[in-house]
């Protein structure tokens, strides 16, 4: 009877000693587990911090067309504003192996200061690079801001179809006054300068205001006549319509002067840069940005106000 005990007794303290074993190792799996998850979830925040992932072209070898693409509304915001096209233009004019860059419009257009510093930045890449052209391939649309930027190209190529001009500016806005007397809402804007509340929708109209922003409107207005004369030169054939604003289709354009020739982006690489190799330059936004701006956005939420009270100004 006391063997059958002790040999009772053995067998409970193996397995609890067994069974301790067992709990110490999968404590340790997991432990591993874990700090692998912790050490490669760190590792991929440094390596988007840094920029390693998106965004840059990398290791090139041989000779390549470059690419730059812009396909949004262009804008002041991140990621759409010219810091990123002129970051990508910029690397693209520099590799030794670049023959020649394509710039791919699809954009409506957008703000006449981000278009212009796009454009300023492309006629100083061209003079310190003479001999690497720059090129616009047009896809669906390069109107308005889009073809502002693709007047200081050295030649534009379109598709028959692709939608090219609105070389013209707009302001625009709303009037909620009718609403609010409906509604039984009354107005109180408080203002020091006597033209603070510029265009106010909540306000009436004021003749004094409007005059002013439309002989501001026509002052950038001709201000983009004068880019695409200067870009297009010679090859523009000028009718009363080519800058009020209307835009045509692709074969229409090269018509009149405002595209050069039909080509697409794997056309212009292989018959017209001799490099059939293309590499994309374009800058996108990285995850330190899209963090910047966020924190930015939420410090601005608590600053006092002293925006103007007018609507944007656009090209498109």
């Amino acid at each position: 009877m006391s063997e059958q005990n002790n040999d009772w007794e053995r067998g409970v303290l193996e397995k609890l000693a067994f069974s301790a074993i067992q709990e110490q190792r999968r404590a340790r799996r997991w432990g591993i587990f874990f700090k692998l998850s912790t050490f490669a979830y760190i590792t991929i925040i440094l390596v988007l911090i840094t920029g390693w992932i998106g965004g840059d072209a990398g290791i090139i070898s041989g000779i390549h067309t470059a690419l730059v693409v812009l396909e949004v509304v262009i804008s002041e915001k991140i990621p759409d504003s010219a810091v990123y096209l002129i970051a990508g233009l910029q690397a693209a004019f520099s590799d030794k192996n670049t023959q020649g860059v394509v710039l791919r419009i699809n954009s409506p257009g957008g703000s006449p200061v981000q278009a212009g510093l796009v454009n300023d930045e492309i006629r100083r890449l061209r003079a310190i690079h003479p001999t690497i052209p720059l090129y616009v391939v047009v896809e669906d649309i390069c109107a308005s801001g889009g073809y502002y930027i693709a007047a200081a190209a050295d030649k534009i190529f379109v598709n028959k179809a692709s939608i090219v001009g609105s070389i013209g500016v707009l302001m625009d806005g709303f009037g909620f006054t009718g609403t609010m007397n409906k509604l039984g809402v009354e107005r109180r804007l408080l203002t020091a300068g006597e033209n603070k509340g510029f265009m106010d929708p909540f306000s009436p109209r004021n003749p004094k205001h409007e005059a002013f922003t439309k002989a501001m409107l026509g002052e950038i207005h001709q201000q983009f006549i004068s880019v695409v004369r200067d870009g297009r030169g010679k090859r523009l054939k000028e009718t009363p319509e080519t800058f009020s604003g209307l835009f045509w289709s692709g074969d229409k354009s090269i018509k009149l002067g405002l595209a050069d020739e039909i080509g697409s982006l794997g056309s212009v690489a292989r018959d017209v840069i001799k490099a059939e190799d293309i590499v994309d330059f374009t800058s996108h936004e990285g995850l330190a940005d899209r963090l910047a701006k966020r924190f930015g956005a939420g410090m601005a939420s608590v600053l006092p106000n002293f925006t103007s009270q007018s609507a944007g100004i656009t090209l498109r």
